[in-house]
């Protein structure tokens, strides 16, 4: 006949294997959760100020001149066009140079200007707004406008990342990472203390099964 188990060595086996995937889990936790605290509230604010656009939205405030190149202007603008006429190319440097001294706004040296044998046109998108510069080639009459939506609209653009460049575009695919990191670490914590909270899994999969049901029977 075999000896007597203990049966009191598994319930302590089992907390002390609990001990450690707390111990493991709850740094992963803690430190993603700390890291999206601020860009989920941002994301969730402007999710509800999206959501209601037509409600909240806010009047532009549009700023415009026209001005005329110089002759030496307009010297430098056929000197330093791009080699034949290349359709899109950013806006020489050197005249870019001239029209900040005369008060123009005309965007990062980046933006790309669309060179026709009539004119250049330089769009200047940006998050909250939105801007033009126009040159024609042949009188050197310049347009430029300039259109500012406010705060909200700026924070809705950033939400889903509209004319907000690479460097934006990266911090939403690691904020979207470390906001995965936080759920999955979440789950497995919920899982963890199951046991002892007999709601966790009906509120799971309430979480789940209402936002299910309102796309297949209320999304149309």
């Amino acid at each position: 006949m075999g000896a007597p188990v203990n049966s009191a060595v598994h319930p302590a086996a089992a907390a002390q294997q609990r001990a450690r995937w707390l111990k493991a889990i709850l740094p992963w936790h803690w430190i993603s959760s700390a890291l999206t605290l601020a860009g989920l509230l941002a994301f969730a604010v402007t999710g509800i100020t999206l959501n209601h656009a037509g409600a909240i939205e806010s009047r532009a405030v549009v700023r415009s001149c026209t001005a005329q190149l110089t002759p030496e202007q307009q010297a430098l603008l056929r000197r330093l066009a791009p080699p034949g006429d290349a359709a899109r190319a950013p806006l020489p440097e050197a005249l870019r140079a001239a029209l900040r001294g005369q008060g123009v706004v005309e965007g990062p040296a980046s933006a790309l200007a669309e060179w026709s044998a009539d004119e250049v046109y330089l769009p200047l998108p940006r998050p909250g707004g939105d801007a033009w510069l126009r040159i024609d080639r042949a009188t050197g009459e310049l347009e430029w406008e300039d259109a500012d939506r406010g705060v909200v609209a700026w924070l809705n653009d950033l939400h889903k990342a509209r004319h907000t460049g690479v460097a934006w575009a990266w911090f939403i695919d690691l904020f979207a990472a470390a906001c995965v990191m936080a759920s999955v670490t979440g789950l497995l914590l919920l899982a963890l203390h199951a046991r002892r909270r007999p709601s966790t899994w009906p509120l799971v999969a309430a979480g789940l099964a209402l936002p299910a049901a309102l796309a297949l029977l209320a999304v149309h």
